[in-house]
């Protein structure tokens, strides 16, 4: 088996992220010679949003400046990659956008006890499949019970301060490197696929990974 620690840097909000991660993890299935560990990091796309949230069309329009018609287009371009790796989007719920700091904490929590990625999973299909508020403490610790863990235990960790420091300290690592955008992944510290890239873009990289002495 050849060992790769993956860094996955990316926000429960967006869409791409949710297309590379079903990617990546189709990449990984068609490698099995590789044993990957798969590292959840934060990025908040939003991180000075107001708590209730914005409005999602109309937010996307102020921050990057698009038309509603290129916002629906862009929104049958994601879609459409999603349906090609297994990944249901619902624009028609998923009607705001939140700020994701909490999530990020629940997420560090998670991965403390290897749970990180069955909830990474569970908030991505609850945001964008079902237009979940996951600014909501109790939807997230809802979200987190449907994941396998202790919805009482994540409502404990969330209402405590727990982990902040360290989601705050991971942002600014991934920041200082250079990641200004994402998904970010991150093979062995080396080899960066940035963007949701196609299949053959991951799969190169585990290619030249699983040819390594």
């Amino acid at each position: 088996m050849k060992a790769v620690t993956i860094d996955f840097v990316s926000d429960v909000v967006c869409p791409w992220c949710a297309i590379a991660l079903n990617t990546l993890e189709q990449a990984l299935a068609a490698y099995p010679e590789i044993e990957a560990t798969l590292n959840f990091q934060p990025f908040e796309l939003n991180p000075d949003m107001a708590a209730e949230g914005e409005e999602a069309v109309e937010h996307l329009r102020r921050k990057y400046g698009a038309g509603t018609q290129q916002i629906l287009d862009s929104q049958q371009q994601i879609i459409a990659r999603g349906e090609a790796v297994g990944f249901g989007f619902d624009f028609a719920k998923r009607t705001h956008v939140y700020n994701t700091f909490d999530a990020h904490r629940l997420l560090h929590w998670a991965a403390t006890l290897g749970q990180a990625r069955p909830l990474k999973h569970a908030l991505l299909k609850a945001y964008f499949s079902q237009g979940r508020a996951i600014n909501d403490r109790e939807v997230l610790a809802t979200i987190a019970g449907e994941a396998g863990l202790s919805r009482e235990a994540a409502r404990a960790e969330l209402a405590s301060a727990r982990h902040g420091d360290a989601v705050r300290a991971q942002e600014r690592y991934y920041q200082e490197a250079g990641i200004h955008a994402v998904p970010a992944v991150i093979f062995n510290q080396q080899h960066l696929v940035s963007g949701a890239q196609p299949l053959p873009a991951f799969e190169q990289v585990l290619r030249q990974i699983a040819a390594q002495g």
